[in-house]
C-alpha cells in the first residue's frame, strides 16, 4: 500500500490531477515548443514509464547498498562503528525500496485515477499549462529558487523535488494561484514523491520564495 493512503483509489480534484501529472511528465515535454501538442494519453503513458524507471533505479541502489551493508556485517561482527555503519546502510535500503515501492503503486494507480476523472479536458489544459509556465520561464524561476535556498544548490537535488519547487513557484508567478495553496499542494506532492526530510525542505524553500517576493514588491512600491 502506498505510503499515506488508504486502498481505495484517492478522490482528486481535476488540477490536483493535472499538477501530478506536469511534475511527472515535465522531463519529457518541457522543450515541447512548436512540436504538436501532447494527447492526455500520451502523457499519462510518459509519467507512468518516468515512475517506473524511477523505481527500477530505486531498486538497483537499493540492492548494491543492501549488499554492502551485508558484506561489512559478515566482515566486522565485533567492531561498533562498523556495526552502525552497516545497520545505517541497511535501513537506507529498505527506505530506497519502500520509495520503489510507492512509485510502482503510483504507476499503477494513476492511469485508473486519471480514467475516473469526468473533466479530463481540464486536466489536460493545466498540466500543458504548468508545463509551458515552467519551460518559458525556467531562468528565473531557478535563480527565484537559487536565493531562496540555504546552504544548497539547486542543481544538487533531486529532479522530483527540483520539479515539485518549480511548478508551484511558476503557480505563483504566473498563473497567481494563491500563495498558501500553491506551498501546500507543492507539499503535498513532496509527501507522496520525496520523504519526510524532503517535503519539509520544500515547504522551507517555498517559504522563502513568498518571503523575498514580498520584499521585491515592497522595495517596488
Amino acid at each position: 500500500m502506498l505510503e499515506g493512503q488508504s486502498s481505495a483509489l484517492r478522490i482528486m480534484q481535476p488540477r490536483q490531477i493535472a499538477r501530478e501529472l506536469a511534475l511527472l511528465s515535465l522531463s519529457q515535454f518541457s522543450n515541447n515548443r512548436g512540436k504538436e501538442t501532447p494527447a492526455l494519453e500520451e502523457m499519462m503513458f510518459a509519467a507512468v514509464k518516468m515512475l517506473q524507471t524511477e523505481a527500477i533505479e530505486s531498486l538497483e541502489v537499493a540492492s548494491a547498498q543492501l549488499q554492502r551493508g551485508s558484506d561489512r556485517l559478515l566482515e566486522s561482527e565485533t567492531v561498533a562503528p562498523n556495526i552502525a555503519s552497516s545497520r545505517a546502510m541497511v535501513k537506507e535500503s529498505i527506505e530506497l525500496t519502500q520509495t520503489a515501492i510507492n512509485r510502482l503503486g503510483s504507476a499503477m494507480e494513476f492511469p485508473e485515477m486519471l480514467h475516473q476523472c469526468r473533466d479530463q479536458k481540464s486536466v489536460q489544459d493545466y498540466a500543458l499549462e504548468l508545463i509551458s509556465r515552467v519551460s518559458q520561464n525556467r531562468q528565473p524561476i531557478d535563480s527565484l529558487l537559487s536565493r531562496a535556498m540555504v546552504n544548497w544548490q539547486l542543481d544538487r537535488i533531486a529532479r522530483v523535488d527540483r520539479d515539485i519547487l518549480r511548478i508551484a513557484v511558476a503557480e505563483i508567478l504566473y498563473v497567481n494561484l494563491n500563495e498558501r495553496i500553491a506551498i501546500n499542494e507543492a507539499v503535498e506532492l513532496a509527501k507522496r514523491y520525496s520523504g519526510e526530510q524532503e517535503y519539509r525542505f520544500i515547504n522551507g524553500v517555498l517559504r522563502r520564495v513568498v518571503t523575498l517576493l514580498k520584499e521585491e514588491r515592497s522595495e517596488q512600491g
